[in-house]
């Protein structure tokens, strides 16, 4: 399974859930990859010192004597996960990919000879639809798309919907929207339950029973270089994740 987690608005939710999903997948036992495809890195450092980065996703897909066994690393804190991280560096990609005939399937072709090695592929993408999320779509099998619980939460959902038909009609008609996932979301507030009404009648099934609700814990574990499930393992967030992730297995 290769889940690309995107949505071109930022804020939402969108490397918390990359990072413990993959953390969830891998707790499963089962040999995950977390591929950072966002310049911004934050997956990135989520997990490892981008200190000792030395070579990225940027080059595994640019450089043509570089693949994606040179850069990924090991997860120090999380058993069964590894990284293939992000520099700011892969904010030029799009501008050398440009007018190449195989831009929207260098993702694809370069992960092809790891994928007997990894179980499941977790895929960060960028807060945008350019070409980086596209190749992210081309390469995925399943799709989920995080949308925070506010006021603003379905702006933009129709581009990003847009953009998923375009790469279902021909680059890859196999990719399946796994789900939406409503993050940061605050069940004691009228708003709160008023926008997931919204999101539930937009989406319908496809949105997760599980809802990610705001949470200190998931802002602060980043910063110690572990998952929720490291950090704090007995927290409303790694519960929550945790079901996330079963969710996603039953649906794939």
């Amino acid at each position: 399974m290769i889940v690309a987690i995107a949505n071109q608005k930022g804020g939402v939710g969108k490397t918390t859930t990359a990072i413990n999903l993959a953390a969830a997948l891998a707790l499963r036992g089962k040999p995950t990859l977390l591929v950072d495809l966002d310049p911004q890195s934050n997956s990135t450092m989520s997990y490892l010192d981008v200190a000792q980065v030395t070579r990225s996703v940027y080059d595994a897909i640019a450089e043509p004597a570089c693949g994606f066994p040179d850069v990924i690393l090991p997860s120090t804190q999380q058993p069964n996960l590894w990284i293939a991280p992000s520099r700011i560096a892969l904010a030029k990609l799009e501008g050398k990919l440009v007018g190449e005939l195989d831009a929207h399937f260098r993702l694809k072709d370069r992960l092809k000879p790891i994928l007997g090695t990894y179980r499941n592929i977790v895929i960060d993408c960028p807060p945008t639809l350019g070409l980086l999320t596209v190749n992210a779509l081309v390469a995925a099998t399943h799709l989920l798309i995080p949308i925070q619980s506010s006021y603003f939460a379905l702006e933009g959902t129709d581009d990003l919907l847009e953009t998923i038909e375009k790469v279902r009609a021909r680059a890859n008609p196999t990719l399946r929207i796994l789900g939406v996932v409503i993050t940061m979301h605050d069940k004691r507030t009228a708003l709160g339950r008023d926008i997931r009404a919204q999101i539930d009648k937009v989406f319908g099934k496809k949105v997760f029973k599980t809802v990610i609700t705001k949470s200190v814990r998931l802002e602060e574990s980043p910063a110690y270089k572990e998952s929720i499930f490291t950090f704090a393992p007995d927290s409303s967030g790694a519960a929550e994740y945790y079901r996330l992730c079963e969710e996603v297995m039953d649906r794939a």
